[in-house]
């Protein structure tokens, strides 16, 4: 009995190391606030030399009430893992995304690290936070 308990024992150990080993090795998606978006665009050279792709993970409804300026393409979250090429990025470009509140960007970000892409960010708040920052929109609303 003691022997069966202690072979218990000595899988969960390899188990929980396997838990702990595993996140810790993969991509992450990291967070950037709608302040450090902000900066980076301003400093950019211009809209296109930002040196980033900015997508916008919203449907097409929310995207034509406006979007973040310097937005490269509108792809709804759930078409990423299908139209990800779009986006003109290679596995090690920089690609910030954003949606309403972070939710579906969040989605979308772990969508395109899973797909192999290396340098990914969510927007903290993504358009909730633009906005409430008074930041301006292109197109659509102002």
């Amino acid at each position: 009995m003691k022997l069966r308990w202690l072979s218990y024992l000595g899988v969960l150990v390899i188990v929980a190391a396997g838990v702990a080993i595993g996140p810790a090795s993969a991509t992450h998606v990291r967070q950037l606030s709608v302040q450090e978006v902000k900066s980076a665009l301003d400093k950019a050279p211009s809209i296109r030399e930002k040196g980033f792709f900015l997508v916008d993970v919203r449907t097409v409804e929310e995207h034509d009430t406006g979007a973040i300026p310097g937005t490269d393409v509108n792809i709804e979250y759930r078409e990423v893992a299908k139209r990800h090429k779009e986006i003109g990025a290679s596995l090690d470009d920089h690609i910030v995304v954003y949606c309403q509140s972070g939710k579906r960007s969040n989605i979308a970000a772990d969508t395109l690290t899973e797909l192999g892409y290396k340098n990914v960010y969510n927007i903290r708040g993504s358009m909730n936070a633009w906005l409430q920052a008074g930041y301006p929109l292109a197109g659509g609303r102002r």
